[in-house]
């Protein structure tokens, strides 16, 4: 069973967390919701300490659903990143299960089938470099890339990405990257309840995929836009981020 750990008091909201990280790499974002919402933090396959767990997008999303549901029914859910994407399966496969659903610097996946070839066998080579170089040497480089220039070092939350293993980011890559994921923008439509886009200003592709996510969503989602920040837009600006999902889970 995937990893969840369980901490503040209030209404239940499950954390789904991006790529590298783990369930305890919500930093002061994290601190301030759990002032107000029971957070069920989960380490999704391949990560933290459900590193040893394999599994593909909709695999995962049936653990996390699992995971949940034993820790209690159903819950809001958030997820970031690889985490959103997680989060947007559990909705579409486990709708009993989620109440209230925030995306955050995610995509429903790509459509053109040769781009998400390409992308399958590139995170295939990024795989194999993780297992060439070991885990925190491909970490430093992985925060190093343009897609993290916003994100001060400090907040970056290296620690906890330490918690992982190589072998298991490179399964992770391998069987739930996105050029894995088959596209879901048509079935965006089928999700009936409440939905929070969230991505940061500085995040150019993702703030385009956060217009046409809510746009495929219809009249039940809404977008907000984190100013100052880029795709760890939960990271940059913690204060910013935990106000605006706040008031929207409250609302």
């Amino acid at each position: 069973m995937l990893y969840l750990e369980e901490r503040g008091r209030g209404p239940r909201l499950a954390l789904v967390h991006g790529f590298t990280q783990s369930g305890r790499a919500w930093g002061p974002a994290g601190d301030r919701l759990a002032e107000r919402f029971r957070l069920l933090a989960l380490d999704a396959p391949g990560h933290g300490r459900s590193a040893g767990i394999e599994a593909d997008l909709p695999g995962g999303a049936d653990l996390m659903a699992e995971a949940v549901d034993r820790a209690g029914g159903p819950a809001a859910w958030l997820g970031y990143s690889m985490g959103g994407r997680f989060a947007l399966h559990v909705a579409l496969q486990h709708p009993h299960l989620v109440t209230r659903l925030v995306l955050v610097s995610a995509t429903a996946g790509i459509d053109d089938a040769t781009e998400r070839a390409d992308r399958r066998r590139a995170d295939g080579q990024l795989a194999d470099r993780i297992e060439a170089e070991g885990l925190e040497p491909f970490l430093r480089t992985w925060l190093a890339q343009p897609l993290f220039a916003s994100l001060p070092p400090e907040a970056a939350q290296l620690e906890s990405r330490l918690d992982g293993t190589a072998a298991g980011l490179a399964s992770s890559l391998r069987r739930a990257g996105t050029g894995t994921q088959e596209p879901l923008w048509d079935q965006l439509v089928h999700l009936r309840i409440p939905v929070l886009v969230v991505v940061g200003r500085l995040d150019g592709k993702y703030l385009a995929l956060a217009g046409r996510l809510v746009e495929a969503i219809g009249t039940n989602a809404e977008l907000e836009v984190v100013e100052g920040a880029g795709h760890a837009c939960h990271l940059e600006q913690s204060d910013r981020f935990s106000d605006a999902v706040t008031s929207w889970l409250a609302g």
